[in-house]
């Protein structure tokens, strides 16, 4: 499949709708709004991966994981697995194209419908459930839902979902097959993306490498793609400014290292923009813009909810699970029997009071990770575990069972034996969220001492127990570890509420623009878990998926425009695999000084400029899409993206796009002469328009000059046609030491291919200063 994402050097200044983050909120509010025929940009943090592309391996998975504390921050800032740790609950999420739905279970389950009755829910949601089911109904076309076809088709009856069964004997919940966002048939799908079938390969929540699963990266977003939006990965958002009228929209991309050079942030514009960051990630960014001046409720952070998430193990028991992910096939066949990460319910919900209704769905763990289960699972059942069963022939085979998994792998015995257990409840959703060091932490004592925690303790005390084996709560929840919690369904922080005094945004989404009333900024949405209320008691996918899908039609609505749902032809190629050359790309800061009314003079305008205090400064990062041609080609062209520090045009930092940067092309006016060539446009937070043009002159006179040739920018500033004065900037020596740690390799899949494509762009720099000087 080939990639959704643009370049960066792509990004355009203005767009009528910007759309942040691509889980299930930020990608349906794409989709429909491209759909209506907006001019959609999506920005997302984290990075983009095809089938094929996620890590398969400990060590793969180990570089893209990041843990993040307060001050602590460890591994990459956007890997795809992300760790949020809190003092008494902490998160699990992805950051990726699709965010979490990239390393979700995949589950489409409905919540309860006394959820809705809640006081907590704005009176439109409660006394009309019509639009949220409609919602949901869209949610399903797009995300098609449909249980494991066990017996069917080639798929076997899986260990895990028999055991499941036998636990579900004499226990009050109903059992049932539950539908899942994963695709059992080969085909292209209804938005033009072709899908292999599932292979049973247990590995949805490190990422499906296979192209079964459906995430939004294989529905919403080429549905967005085919409709015109533009995506753009590896930009995070920092803050946001109404200015103007307008939307601006602060960001930093990731993976540039403008950040050594501490550039100051780009921007880009807009008329409205989405946030679908998550309840983390929306969170963050409204409360690092109240901290900018933005005015908002001050519920920003408040009634966080771990939506009663439990994890929990049945370990070495008496009957095979097949619970732990295999990328291949033991014996070689097409379909395993470990299966999609969940595909089973024990649902409690129904017979029980809303606030101790319960689900209790089996799950595997993924491959990546599955030499870490020997000894986690051993060391934990003696620590927290307790045995189900009694006797001492039950105690031979258990101690058989862990024998062969230690001597044999994961794949035999008491690890292969081990159910693993993920349970949704209600807690009671008190949590809150605050900035620390410019991000979020969460706040929430004691949440682990609520009682529905003990209740789902012994509840999967009792499906555990009709196993035999150990019972292993989850190894954070005890006395030791503070009955710390882990949720990988983190809502709230931007909720909704009648006004602003008990919610961030209303019933549509849109943000309140004080701390009292009613009355919302003009193109401000919020589109994600965060606007939940409350904990919905299963997993929430649907829900949020549901409400996306409703307050987007209201968003259309609301700005004069249509939205229809239908899909059309879509041609058989327009998602074929790209064969993408590798490509280079480097940041480079120049500084100096510009001097306003000169025409004639480079040099004067320097030595005046520099008297007068008129700085000038860019941090601009260009990139070569495809370095083979860049070398072949006589233009040798890239693109470039950044910032320009222009006391004399603005204030502020202006952003620097469009850009094109030539290197070592021939002077058309003499042979013995080769220039760089810079040019962009320019746009202000003002929103006024300019044009940079600068060349470094590449000449061999006397003296040894390669360096100052390489490092002296001769630079012209243009208002339309009307030159505005010029300047000269150069390469500081320590800012030239930061550029050669920027050089990174685009579009490779191995270090063999990074090194090669760094050597071309090398020998041909090399190569042209040899030339040129020696």
């Amino acid at each position: 499949m080939k990639r959704l994402s643009k370049p960066l050097t792509e990004l355009k200044p203005h767009y009528e709708a910007v759309v942040v983050g691509s889980g299930y909120g930020g990608s349906i509010a794409a989709s429909r709004l491209a759909r209506a025929g907006m001019k959609v940009c999506l920005l997302e943090k984290g990075k983009e991966f095809t089938p094929g592309t996620f890590p398969n391996s400990y060590k793969q998975a180990k570089k893209e994981m990041q843990f993040n504390k307060k001050k602590l921050q460890l591994g990459s800032q956007n890997g795809l697995y992300d760790f949020v740790l809190g003092d008494d609950i902490s998160v699990f999420k992805g950051c990726g194209l699709g965010g979490t739905s990239l390393v979700n279970a995949n589950v489409s389950i409905e919540a309860d419908p006394r959820v809705f009755l809640d006081e907590c829910w704005p009176k439109e949601i409660r006394n009309d459930l019509t639009s949220l089911k409609e919602g949901i109904t869209h949610a399903r076309e797009m995300l098609k839902p449909n249980p494991y076809p066990e017996g069917k088709n080639g798929y076997p009856v899986l260990p895990k979902t028999e055991a499941m069964r036998v636990s579900s004997q004499g226990m009050d919940g109903e059992f049932r097959m539950l539908d899942i966002n994963v695709n059992f048939e080969a085909g292209k799908n209804h938005v033009g993306v072709y899908q292999p079938r599932c292979k049973n390969c247990g590995d949805c929540v490190t990422g499906c490498n296979q192209g079964a699963k459906n995430t939004t990266a294989m529905n919403y977003l080429p549905d967005a793609y085919n409709h015109g939006a533009e995506i753009f990965t590896e930009i995070g958002v920092d803050h946001l400014q109404y200015k103007n009228g307008q939307w601006l929209v602060h960001i930093m991309a990731y993976n540039t290292g403008r950040e050594g050079f501490k550039a100051p942030l780009m921007f880009i514009t807009a008329d409205k923009v989405v946030l679908g960051a998550g309840a983390l990630g929306s969170t963050e960014i409204l409360l690092r813009s109240a901290k900018k001046g933005l005015e908002l409720s001050d519920m920003v952070g408040q009634r966080f909810s771990g939506n009663g998430d439990f994890l929990a193990f049945g370990y070495n028991n008496d009957i095979r699970i097949n619970g732990i992910g295999r990328p291949d096939s033991s014996n070689g066949a097409e379909i395993d029997e470990i299966g999609p990460c969940i595909t089973s319910v024990i649902d409690t919900r129904k017979d029980s009071p809303l606030e101790e209704g319960m689900t209790i769905e089996e799950g595997s763990i993924p491959s990546p990770i599955k030499n870490l289960m020997t000894p986690t699972l051993f060391m934990f059942s003696r620590l927290s575990g307790k045995d189900t069963d009694r006797g001492f022939w039950d105690f031979l085979k258990e101690k058989w069972r862990e024998f062969k998994s230690m001597i044999l792998g994961v794949y035999k015995g008491a690890v292969n034996h081990t159910q693993v257990y993920l349970v949704m409840a209600n807690d009671d959703g008190l949590g809150s969220m605050q900035l620390y060091n410019n991000e979020v932490v969460i706040n929430w004592p004691k949440v682990g001492r609520q009682k529905i925690f003990e209740k789902i303790s012994n509840q999967v005390n009792k499906v555990s127990k009709a196993l035999g084996g150990y019972y292993v709560k989850n190894p954070t929840w005890s006395k030791l570890m503070n009955f710390d919690l882990v949720t990988v369904h983190p809502l709230g922080g931007c909720v909704m509420g009648e006004d602003s005094s008990s919610g961030v945004v209303n019933h549509k989404g849109q943000v309140y623009k004080a701390k009292s009333g009613t009355e919302v900024y003009e193109g401000l949405y919020v589109m994600d878990g965060a606007i939940l209320p409350r904990s919905v008691g299963t997993n929430p996918l649907l829900t949020i998926s549901g409400l996306a899908e409703r307050n987007a039609a209201l968003m259309v609505q609301d700005s004069g425009k249509t939205l229809a749902y239908n899909f059309p032809p879509i041609a058989d190629d327009q998602f074929a695999d790209d064969e993408e050359e590798s490509g280079v790309q480097f940041t480079e800061t120049m500084t100096g000084y510009f001097l306003p009314g000169e025409t004639e003079s480079y040099e004067k305008a320097y030595e005046e400029g520099k008297k007068r205090n008129e700085a000038f400064e860019f941090t601009l990062t260009i990139q070569v899409d495809d370095v083979y041609d860049f070398v072949e080609d006589k233009n040798h062209e890239g693109a470039m993206l950044g910032t320009m520090s222009i006391p004399f045009l603005s204030a502020e930092p202006i952003l620097a796009y469009n850009g094109v940067f030539n290197l070592f092309v021939e002077d058309v006016n003499d042979s013995k002469r080769k220039k760089m060539l810079y040019t962009c446009n320019l746009f202000t937070q003002e929103g006024k328009e300019y044009r940079f043009e600068g060349f470094k002159d590449i000449y061999n006179d006397k003296g040894i000059d390669v360096w100052k040739d390489t490092t002296t920018l001769f630079i012209n500033l243009y208002e339309e046609d009307q030159l505005l004065g010029k300047g000269i900037l150069k390469i500081a020596l320590s800012d030239f030491k930061s550029q050669l740690t920027t050089i990174k390799a685009l579009n490779t899949s191995n270090t063999a291919e990074s090194l090669k494509a760094q050597f071309v762009f090398g020998k041909f720099f090399a190569g042209n200063v040899y030339d040129s000087y020696i």
